[in-house]
């Protein structure tokens, strides 16, 4: 019995181990994940997505942020939890030979290992066989590798994000809140051509790329939401994928070279984080770009004396086969994680967030 309880304890803390080695040091595939992490997450996010839905609002948006940090926080206390028990019926499947001249029970192996894990040791017990001193050797080497994945861990993770919101933050003066194509197109647009329009969607093909590496890497950052509310990463990339979309349907030859660079970086990361998040791609329910706000924006690109390739039908042909391309991805994510997909163009009575403080 013993001997049985050891080797499932040394079974556990391994998987421990390599959970926590996978998750904040090995460079994640997108067809890999930890088990465990995974299985926490699938399991409370759709009880935390609907409430937090329920909710609504400011108070829904605020419960939802907080599952990043306590799903993360959550991680550390499986593992940690894990790694103690582990090596708490190692001692115990050693013999429990803790006590002085005397054998001790299984709660005190765990408050041992407990101690011995965090700090080093436990007043009134220390091991006296050479298998205890090696797994007590173990267990406090275990909790400093631990603290100090953590320590070298946690600052890469918002180091990430805060490269992430930067972005965010910066498409608001140029695509107002929530973030619209139609406000970024014409607002970049009335200088009379697509140049100035080209040149600003190019430099989001490097943000699309670590949104990509950083999210594959650090699955967990996708629920941090955004400091501002009606901003949030999956709408500033999907307005980004709009706007190259129509930069590439309509733009006159070799003028959107740099805007079909970033869609096809952008359309693989939408589609590596659905995988990642197992959110089936489905098409929407009706088109987010009604017939009305294509004449519209159409009308808009005219007054501002942007060229277009070809006819207006034509562009709108080769535009909606584009849409197709990301838009079942976007719609997947969003309903995955609870966050909402920008619209192609957003009510003219919101004002951006530039416009506003907490003081109004």
């Amino acid at each position: 019995m013993h001997v049985l309880v050891g080797l499932l304890g040394l079974l556990l803390a391994l998987t421990m181990l390599s959970e926590l080695f996978v998750v904040m040091l090995v460079p994640r595939r997108v067809k890999r994940d930890p088990r465990i992490a995974r299985q926490l997450y699938d399991l409370a996010w759709p009880y935390w997505r609907r409430l937090g839905l329920r909710l609504g609002g400011r108070s829904g948006d605020t419960l939802l942020g907080l599952f990043g940090p306590l799903g993360l926080i959550g991680m550390l206390v499986v593992w940690t939890s894990g790694l103690m028990v582990g090596y708490a019926a190692m001692q115990w499947g050693a013999g429990s030979h803790l006590g002085a001249g005397h054998v001790v029970g299984f709660g005190d192996d765990l408050y041992f290992t407990a101690g011995s894990f965090v700090t080093v040791g436990a007043a009134g017990l220390s091991p006296t066989t050479s298998l205890e001193r090696a797994l007590s050797i173990l267990t406090t080497t275990s909790g400093f590798a631990v603290l100090t994945i953590v320590i070298a861990y946690l600052p890469s993770l918002f180091s990430a994000f805060s490269r992430r919101e930067t972005n965010v933050s910066r498409l608001d003066p140029r695509a107002g809140t929530p973030p619209s194509a139609i406000r970024l197109l014409v607002r970049s647009t009335k200088g009379g051509d697509w140049e100035t329009l080209v040149d600003y969607l190019g430099d989001w093909e490097g943000w699309a790329a670590d949104l990509m590496e950083t999210h594959l890497s650090y699955p967990v950052l996708a629920y941090y939401r955004s400091q501002h509310v009606g901003q949030n990463w999956l709408a500033a990339l999907t307005t980004v994928m709009d706007s190259c979309a129509l930069v590439v349907a309509a733009a006159p030859e070799r003028q959107a070279d740099h805007a079909s660079f970033t869609f096809a970086l952008g359309r693989h990361a939408m589609a590596d984080l659905a995988y990642t998040f197992r959110a089936a791609p489905r098409a929407p329910l009706e088109p987010r770009l009604s017939e009305d706000d294509f004449t519209e924006l159409m009308r808009a690109l005219d007054e501002n004396g942007v060229p277009l390739r070809g006819q207006v039908a034509e562009v709108q042909h080769r535009l909606a086969s584009m849409q197709a391309l990301y838009e079942p991805y976007a719609l997947a994510l969003a309903d995955r994680l609870a966050l909402p997909v920008a619209p192609w163009r957003a009510r003219d009575d919101t004002p951006d967030n530039w416009r506003t403080t907490a003081f109004h």
